[in-house]
């Protein structure tokens, strides 16, 4: 997270790390007032202690989306700046391929869910494209969400333009809509999510082994748990102007989307303490173990076989992690 971020979320991420005691009693440095001085750390002070650990770029990866023509003209388009439902339930979707540097051969998928109200993150990761797996993804979706998905709006890729997902969609009537072709605005938060979650977590590799796939399914529960109960998110209310006329975006207070969601009171009171009940036995601290232990060993199975076909197609060498390497000035120290 960013300063903005962590700000927020750093009284939430305190009271879980002494419950699980990993601060009082293991560390003599940690005490109330220390407490006290990190929840009053400014944004832009947090970014510069974590200047030095921030990564650089990520390279650039492919894209799948194959135009399913047979049912689009069927389907309501929905646009950018579009009103939605006010309250959560409309998702966005969208698959990203885990190809590696050829889109030659079968290879995973990660399916991400995101809803546009409080920002609910569902990633789940299937073998292909076809429906005998998407089905797979869309009923994990379904089971795991703790409310109902009311809407759902995707892009114009033939794994989702389909009559089989269409009629899933119609019999837990749910809204199907569809983005304009071209268009990356009209889903602008399922986009972001393809970056900020697939790529951030699972890299720039090639998976394609039932191993690759255990793992990834391993990664995303741990993830979306990570990202739904302890990120907090903006989103924007409206416009603005600046100083000098130009128009400016208002964003609400950063959120988690627990948060956002007990707040629409969408969910019974039950459900309500089950979340919070849940969110109460998360350990952030074992979840970061259990992520990196599983990102170590993605690595560990995919790097050679990424770079191996990186070879073959004669181009330069893949930087998957996105962590730029050091450059060296001649004639100057180390």
């Amino acid at each position: 997270m960013c300063g903005k971020y962590l700000k927020i979320a750093i009284p939430d991420l305190l009271d879980a790390l002494e419950t699980h005691g990993h601060l009082y009693g293991h560390n003599k440095r940690y005490t109330p007032q220390v407490r006290i001085e990190l929840e009053q750390m400014s944004a832009a002070t947090i970014d510069r202690y974590l200047a030095n650990i921030k990564t650089g770029n990520l390279i650039r990866d492919k894209t799948t989306t194959k135009p399913g023509s047979l049912l689009r003209q069927s389907i309501t388009i929905r646009k950018a700046g579009d009103e939605i439902a006010n309250e959560p339930g409309f998702f966005e979707a969208d698959t990203v391929a885990h190809c590696g540097p050829t889109l030659k051969g079968e290879f995973v998928r990660s399916v991400n869910f995101t809803d546009v109200n409080t920002g609910w993150v569902f990633t789940y990761a299937i073998k292909n494209n076809s429906y005998l797996h998407m089905s797979k993804a869309l009923k994990a979706a379904e089971q795991t969400i703790p409310y109902q998905i009311q809407g759902l709006d995707c892009d114009n890729g033939s794994e989702f333009l389909n009559s089989d997902v269409i009629n899933w969609a119609t019999n837990l009537g749910i809204y199907f809509t569809r983005s304009r072709p071209y268009k990356k605005n009209d889903q602008a938060a399922i986009e972001s999510k393809n970056n900020h979650v697939i790529r951030r977590y699972g890299y720039y590799y090639r998976y394609d082994t039932p191993t690759e796939l255990r793992l990834l399914n391993e990664l995303w529960k741990l993830v979306n748990d990570r990202l739904n109960y302890y990120t907090p998110t903006k989103k924007p209310t409206g416009w603005t102007t600046d100083t000098k006329g130009r128009r400016k975006r208002i964003y609400d207070t950063p959120t988690t989307p627990l948060q956002r969601l007990l707040a629409t009171q969408v969910i019974s009171p039950t459900q309500q303490d089950e979340l919070l009940a849940y969110k109460a036995n998360l350990d952030p601290v074992n979840l970061a173990q259990r992520i990196n232990t599983i990102q170590q060993q993605l690595i560990h199975l995919a790097t050679q076989k990424t770079i191996d076909l990186q070879t073959k197609q004669h181009k330069p060498l893949p930087n998957p992690t996105g962590i730029k390497p050091t450059p060296h000035h001649p004639g100057k120290t180390k």
